[in-house]
């Protein structure tokens, strides 16, 4: 993982807490507009974290059943 990175636990913290300041609705519509695309990467990056998990996941196992 590089520096910078994120784990997925940290993305999903990061998501929970977009999701809970948007959920008050008392934000300025620019500010609410800020957090929902940062939600959405954060979103992103969390499938394609699962996804590269998946894929190690299946490659363990076909080498497990070699």
């Amino acid at each position: 993982m590089k520096k910078n990175e994120k784990t997925f636990e940290e993305a999903m913290n990061e998501l929970e807490s977009i999701t809970d300041r948007l959920s008050e609705g008392n934000l300025p519509l620019d500010e609410m507009m800020k957090l929902y695309e940062q939600g959405q990467e954060l979103s992103k990056y969390c499938s394609k974290l699962l996804d590269s998990y998946d894929k190690k996941l299946e490659k363990a196992e076909v080498k497990n059943d070699e």
